[in-house]
């Protein structure tokens, strides 16, 4: 849709142009910097940053109800700029010029009704976001999208010759990296750190499709970001995990998405969010209080944190009396649902300060963590995709919460509820397959029940059958048909049709 056809009172800001003050906050000692460098740590006392505008209250000046239009108008134009996590621009990063935007078709994924059968199953009536079609297929390409555009930003007025963008990751953070800083491309290479053995074949071979440097090191994801960090203390490089705030400012699109995909009417929401390394659900909970601030809700929505029991220090937290809370980190056991195999989430502490501030904005409790067992969340990946609904194992994990969240009493039928699946379903299908053939490995501690499993049938057809190279004769051919095609029949009990 062309500019000359929008509203006149909204086409002057369907391109926004870079305003605001935005700069990094420390949640510790409180001191502020300018955005003028990458800064992963307070320099002053170590603390963990945010990404504050000084100047948010300007968009306090206009009414909800504009905004609400200006992003509904916005998602009709044809602007590359604004098609993806920047569609919310004056939101996600107001400092960033349209020039420097990268953009790679993330965002706006859908939201899907669960099939009625799955909700039954369920008891109750779910959605899930299905945020694996993004392109490098996880959520994290909306992280990506903002600290690589930030990223060529800085490289642009500062005329960087190189910058070595490094992660740690479970899988789906190394491709998004690697994806979008092979897109950005000139001064930036991508280095990529993954756990060996904790990342599957598909998702290893994202970063390597992508040129990324691909270190495999012993340990777990933990030990892997504890290498990154040490790195970006001491060298000059670029940290592309959610520790870097220009990462969740992008995934706070999430949110955005959901208020615009139910016209901005959450009371009844109940959104289910698989916590990892708490980057996704800090950035969910800030962008809903940025939007609630700004006057495009009304009322903020249930928060519902999943986590399995065998990396849980979130649900450990929040489980204990407010007045004794104490945080430990875990020590993590393998997880079918591998981006939750993290003991010591690095935006814990913009966790914690986000909640508080949530719940104080709510007037009541409407933040709550859960855990689940691994065979919960198998069954929920295998259950859910049974239905005609695929989901990644972190959708599983979601699916698991929800029904966990739906016991408690946390949540009621008639929430509206939303899941999470963060990533493609078919970057974790070894998982599906490996419970089909009964070789799931035994450190994930999921029994096998035969009734959920299934595995191709192979037929002893007699008489002549082609080999892949020499074909068969006409008739040969033809009787090797007539004789598969009635085996089939019969084992699938089918009928003749009437003469």
């Amino acid at each position: 849709m062309k500019a000359e056809l929008f509203p006149e009172d909204i086409r002057p800001y369907i391109s926004p142009s870079p305003k605001g003050d935005l700069g990094y906050d420390c949640l510790a000692c409180g001191a502020r910097f300018q955005p003028d460098r990458l800064y992963y740590a307070c320099p002053k006392c170590g603390g963990l940053l945010t990404l504050k505008d000084n100047q948010f209250n300007r968009l306090r000046e206009k009414p909800g109800s504009f905004w609400r239009r200006l992003f509904d108008y916005r998602r009709l134009c044809n602007s590359q700029a604004t098609a993806g996590v920047f569609a919310f621009h004056e939101f996600v990063a107001p400092l960033i010029p349209l020039e420097d935007i990268v953009y790679l078709g993330e965002a706006h994924t859908p939201v899907v009704a669960a099939p009625p059968a799955l909700a039954k199953e369920v008891g109750a009536e779910f959605y899930v976001k299905l945020d694996g079609l993004n392109p490098s297929a996880s959520f994290k390409d909306r992280g990506m999208a903002a600290a690589l555009s930030y990223l060529k930003y800085l490289t642009r007025t500062k005329g960087y010759s190189q910058v070595m963008a490094v992660c740690a990751s479970t899988g789906d953070t190394s491709a998004a990296a690697a994806l979008y800083s092979a897109a950005l491309g000139g001064p930036v290479k991508s280095v990529v750190l993954l756990p060996k053995g904790r990342v599957t074949p598909q998702q290893l071979s994202q970063p390597l499709g992508s040129g990324a440097t691909v270190f495999e090191l012993p340990g777990v994801f933990d030990d892997c970001m504890k290498v990154v960090e040490y790195l970006s203390d001491r060298y000059q490089v670029a940290l592309l995990n959610s520790k870097n705030p220009w990462r969740i400012l992008g995934q706070e699109s999430y949110a955005y998405e959901i208020a615009q995909q139910f016209d901005y009417e959450l009371g009844d929401l109940a959104l289910i969010v698989p916590v990892g390394n708490a980057g996704n659900v800090t950035a969910i909970l800030s962008g809903l209080l940025k939007f609630h601030a700004a006057g495009l809700i009304d009322r903020l929505p249930k928060i519902v944190a999943v986590q399995s029991e065998r990396a849980n220090p979130v649900f450990l937290y929040f489980s204990q009396a407010l007045a004794n809370r104490r945080y430990v980190p875990v020590t993590v056991q393998p997880s079918v649902a591998q981006a939750a195999m993290i003991g010591d989430p690095v935006s814990f502490p913009r966790l914690v300060a986000l909640v508080d501030q949530y719940e104080k904005t709510a007037g009541w409790s409407s933040f709550f963590a859960v855990e689940v067992t691994e065979e919960a969340i198998m069954e929920g990946m295998i259950k859910a995709n049974r239905r005609g609904l695929p989901v990644c194992t972190q959708g599983g994990e979601g699916l698991a919460g929800l029904k966990a969240a739906l016991a408690k009493g946390l949540i009621t039928p008639s929430d509206r509820a939303i899941i999470d699946s963060t990533a493609h379903a078919l970057k974790f299908m070894d998982f599906q397959n490996a419970y089909f053939e009964g070789r799931l490995a035994q450190e994930y501690g999921v029994p096998t029940r035969s009734e959920l499993t299934n595995r191709p049938l192979e037929l002893e057809v007699k008489g002549p059958k082609p080999d892949g190279q020499n074909p068969l004769s006409p008739s040969d051919r033809q009787k090797f048909v007539e004789t598969t095609a009635l085996e089939i029949a019969k084992q699938l009990g089918l009928k003749p049709t009437a003469d």
